[in-house]
C-alpha cells in the first residue's frame, strides 16, 4: 500500500498524527487552513495552538488526564515532550507557555524532509489515506462534505474562551500568590479575594450584562467543562462558589479565608500575561471590562484578550467510527481530536497519536491495534465508538471510562503503565 497520506488539521491532534506518521517514513502531506482562512477562535496561523486555556491539567497518575499524559509520554508524544519543556508554574497541573510550545511543535514538524504543508482548506474526499483532525472549528466546506458522507449524524455545542489581563496592571495590595493548598511551590496563581459583599456585586453586576448574540436558529448547547461563567451564575447565586470561585485552600495570607476567589493563573512564559481561571465567558466586550473590573485587585485591570464564544461541530461518533478512530463505512479514512467527541487539549492530541498508529496498521495490511480499555487512551477510543449514539456528548478522560475498573485508582494507573510498556516492548 502506498507510503503517501493526508493529514486534515494540524491542532493537536492534527500535529501528533504527523509526528507519529512522519518519524515512521510515511510521506505525509498536510493540510492547514490557517492563516489563509482563520477561524473565528484562533488568533495565529501556529500549529497546535492552544486556543482556550493554558492548562493542560493534573500530572497526578491517580488522576485520570495525569495518566492519559504519562501514557502519551510513554509512546513518545509530540505534544507532550514539547508541553513539559514549555512548561509554566501552575502548582500541581501541567500549564504551558502557549506561543513557546505551538512554535517548537510546528518547528519539529517543518524539519521533517517527508512532511509537504499546504496552507489551504481541504475538501475532496478521496481514495487517498486521510486522517483529518479540523477540530470542532471545521470549515463549513469540509464540514458539508461530511455530512454528506455520513448523512444527519452530527451534534453541536458552543464552547467559550477566557480573557487574558497584563499582570502588570494586577493590584497586588489587594491579590495574593498561593496555589490551591499550597501545591507546586504554593504560589502558581494570583488569588483576588471577596467578601459577600463583592461578590453579590460581582454576581448582579453578571446578571445584567449583555451577552453577545449568537443566530436564533441555533439552540446553544454548553460543555460543562467550558461553562460561560453568566450560564453559571444563571444556575443560582452560589454555583460559582462551588466551581471556579471556590475559596477553599485559598486562605489569604493573614489566615483568614475569603467569601469567594477568582484565580489567575500564568499564559505565558515571561509572566507577563494571566488569565481568568474558570472565566469563560461571551459578554460583550464593554460588559466584560466592568465586570472583570468589578473583581478586587483587577479594578484597573489592562485587558489584552477579551472572552469569547463559538461554535463547536462534533461527530456522533458511535455508529461512524470503530475503537481505531477509523471510519466504517469508508476505512481509508480516519478522523481525530474533538470532532470525534473527546474533549480536552490532552484527548484530542491522544486521539491524534492512537489513530495515527492504527493508520500505519491499516496502511500496512496489519490487524488494527486492539488498545486496551484498561488504559485511558483505549477506555477514550471505546467510548467514542461505543457509547449510546442518541445520548452521545463529548467527554474528557475520566475513570469512570476504564474499563475491568478497581477500588484504586493507583492501581489501574499502574495496570495501564504497564500495557503500554508491553505494547512498546512488542513494537519496538
Amino acid at each position: 500500500m502506498s507510503k503517501k497520506v493526508r493529514v486534515v488539521g494540524a491542532g493537536l491532534a492534527g500535529s501528533e498524527a504527523v509526528y507519529q506518521l512522519a518519524k515512521r517514513g510515511y510521506d505525509v502531506e498536510l493540510y492547514e487552513m490557517r492563516p489563509v482562512k482563520m477561524t473565528p477562535a484562533h488568533v495565529t496561523s501556529n500549529f497546535a495552538e492552544l486556543v482556550c486555556s493554558n492548562s493542560f491539567r493534573s500530572d497526578a497518575l491517580n488522576n485520570a488526564v495525569g495518566l492519559i499524559k504519562e501514557e502519551m509520554r510513554l509512546l513518545d508524544s509530540l505534544i507532550m515532550r514539547e508541553a513539559d519543556k514549555a512548561a509554566l508554574p501552575a502548582g500541581s497541573a501541567l500549564a504551558v507557555d502557549r506561543v513557546g510550545f505551538s512554535e517548537a511543535v510546528e518547528a519539529c514538524i517543518r524539519a521533517f524532509p517527508n512532511v509537504t504543508i499546504h496552507h489551504e482548506e481541504w475538501t475532496g474526499l478521496d481514495d487517498t489515506p486521510t486522517l483529518i483532525a479540523t477540530g470542532p472549528l471545521t470549515s463549513d466546506a469540509l464540514s458539508n462534505e461530511i455530512q454528506t458522507l455520513i448523512g444527519d449524524a452530527s451534534l453541536y455545542f458552543y464552547d467559550a474562551i477566557a480573557p487574558i489581563v497584563s499582570v502588570d496592571s494586577v493590584n497586588f495590595d489587594i491579590a495574593y500568590r498561593k496555589s490551591r493548598y499550597d501545591k507546586g511551590d504554593g504560589a502558581d496563581y494570583i488569588n483576588c479575594p471577596m467578601t459577600k459583599e463583592e461578590f453579590e456585586r460581582f454576581f448582579f453586576a453578571i446578571m445584567a450584562s449583555e451577552e453577545a448574540p449568537m443566530r436564533t436558529f441555533e439552540d446553544v448547547k454548553v460543555f460543562e467543562g467550558c461553562m460561560p461563567v453568566e450560564e453559571m451564575a444563571k444556575r443560582g447565586i452560589k454555583t460559582m462558589l462551588f466551581g471556579p470561585l471556590k475559596p477553599v485552600g485559598l486562605e489569604r495570607p493573614d489566615g483568614t479565608r475569603p467569601y469567594a476567589v477568582v484565580q489567575l493563573r500564568q499564559d505565558d512564559k515571561a509572566g507577563t500575561l494571566y488569565n481568568l481561571v474558570g472565566f469563560q465567558t461571551r459578554l460583550k466586550w464593554g460588559d466584560q471590562k466592568k465586570v472583570i473590573q468589578l473583581i478586587p485587585g483587577l479594578e484597573n485591570a489592562e485587558i489584552v484578550r477579551y472572552g469569547v464564544m463559538h461554535r463547536n461541530t462534533f461527530l456522533k461518533s458511535p455508529g461512524i467510527l470503530n475503537q481505531h478512530y477509523q471510519m466504517i463505512q469508508k476505512p481509508n479514512l480516519f478522523f481525530a481530536g474533538q470532532m470525534t467527541g473527546v474533549e480536552g487539549y490532552v484527548e484530542s492530541a491522544g486521539s491524534g497519536l492512537v489513530a495515527a498508529l492504527n493508520m500505519i496498521e491499516y496502511l500496512e495490511n496489519r490487524p488494527l491495534i486492539d488498545w486496551s480499555g484498561e488504559t485511558m487512551l483505549g477506555a477514550m477510543a471505546h467510548y467514542i465508538s461505543g457509547a449510546n449514539a442518541k445520548r452521545f456528548q463529548p467527554m474528557n478522560a475520566n475513570f469512570g471510562l476504564i474499563q475491568n475498573r478497581l477500588d484504586d485508582r493507583e492501581q489501574m494507573a499502574n495496570r495501564s503503565i504497564a500495557w503500554i510498556q508491553a505494547f512498546n516492548e512488542r513494537n519496538t
